[in-house]
């Protein structure tokens, strides 16, 4: 039996290609005092405010008790606010504030820039390739 090295494992080519992406974005918002899973909290809340934290969790690639500490934490910094959902008392709503706004305007333009220094490092073609297989992968798997 073939036993392969790490390298040739799919999962870990993704992880250690996430990993790069993301180091390298972070590097650019903490420039603005935000890590990167903040800013896909901001920017997820920007394309549809007052999600639950079910659906932000999901919808930002976390666990429930690591988003709520980082919530937490946006909520402290004027970020982001929590409201009952009126269709539903039962439920919490996260809401992107004026503040959060405004930052993630300005994180927007740092995450653009970075992706425009992927693409062109990569070439438009392979990125658009990439980036089209990647989305049928993760279909194809869910």
């Amino acid at each position: 039996m073939h036993n392969p090295p790490i390298t040739e494992y799919l999962a870990y080519l993704l992880a250690q290609a996430d990993r790069q992406v993301n180091r390298q974005l972070d590097a650019r918002l903490k420039a603005c005092g935000v890590p990167v899973e903040q800013w896909r909290i901001l920017k997820v809340l920007s394309d549809k405010n007052g999600s639950s934290m079910g659906d932000l969790a999901d919808a930002v690639l976390m666990n429930h008790p690591t988003l709520t500490k980082i919530i937490d934490r946006m909520v402290s910094n004027a970020l982001v606010y929590r409201r009952p959902d009126a269709a539903d008392g039962r439920r919490v709503l996260i809401y992107l504030s004026d503040r959060g706004r405004e930052l993630v305007a300005e994180l927007d333009h740092r995450a653009i820039r970075h992706q425009a220094e992927i693409v062109r490092s990569y070439g438009n073609e392979q990125a658009a390739q990439l980036k089209h297989l990647l989305e049928h992968f993760i279909l194809r798997t869910a």
